[in-house]
């Protein structure tokens, strides 16, 4: 992979998930959760911008009826670390009242942004709310975060492709990366 001069500060990309690995994780969540949505019709919310591949992918191996809606929020602006501060950029669906609801995430790090979500979701009454995410940092994310669905758990990493970014830049690669600066 090239590198990338942000800033005048030197990046480096290693391969750290590929595309055909990925894909076949997704296959074996996408079982997990026709198995346990089996009959109903749940709403996958995902989260823009970073979830919008995997989402996609996701929904393309499901069997079971389900739709989807998509919310924006943001925590990171141009940075490698959250902020901290979660903000919703779009409004929560009302449709999502008295319906399975699974959040689907890129990543999960410090878990701020699906703390944050849950509390919001919960106000409006879903029958039930689960996480999915394809990526969990186990070393930062707080113990009282449930995630129902982990595609991979990952080491802290800043990483970026399938969907993931750095100042915007590099959702479009297939593989993920783990982002390096350079010495």
């Amino acid at each position: 992979m090239k590198q990338k001069k942000t800033e005048s500060i030197r990046y480096k990309y290693e391969l750290l998930l590929d595309e055909k690995t990925i894909k076949q994780r997704i296959k074996v969540l996408a079982r997990q959760i026709d198995h346990d949505y089996k009959g109903t019709v749940p709403i996958f919310l995902s989260i823009l911008h970073g979830a919008f591949i995997f989402t996609a992918d996701l929904f393309r191996s499901l069997s079971i009826d389900c739709e989807v809606e998509f919310l924006r929020v943001s925590s990171y602006g141009n940075e490698t670390k959250t902020t901290g501060k979660i903000k919703l950029i779009t409004p929560i669906p009302r449709i999502i009242t008295d319906r399975n609801i699974l959040i689907v995430e890129d990543i999960i790090d410090s878990g701020n942004t699906v703390k944050f979500l849950k509390k919001e979701l919960k106000k409006y009454n879903p029958r039930s709310l689960k996480i999915i995410s394809l990526l969990y940092k186990n070393e930062n994310a707080p113990k009282d975060v449930k995630v129902d669905y982990i595609g991979f758990e990952i080491p802290n990493h800043f990483v970026v492709g399938y969907g993931l970014d750095f100042m915007q830049q590099k959702r479009n690669l297939k593989n993920i990366y783990r982002l390096v600066e350079e010495q």
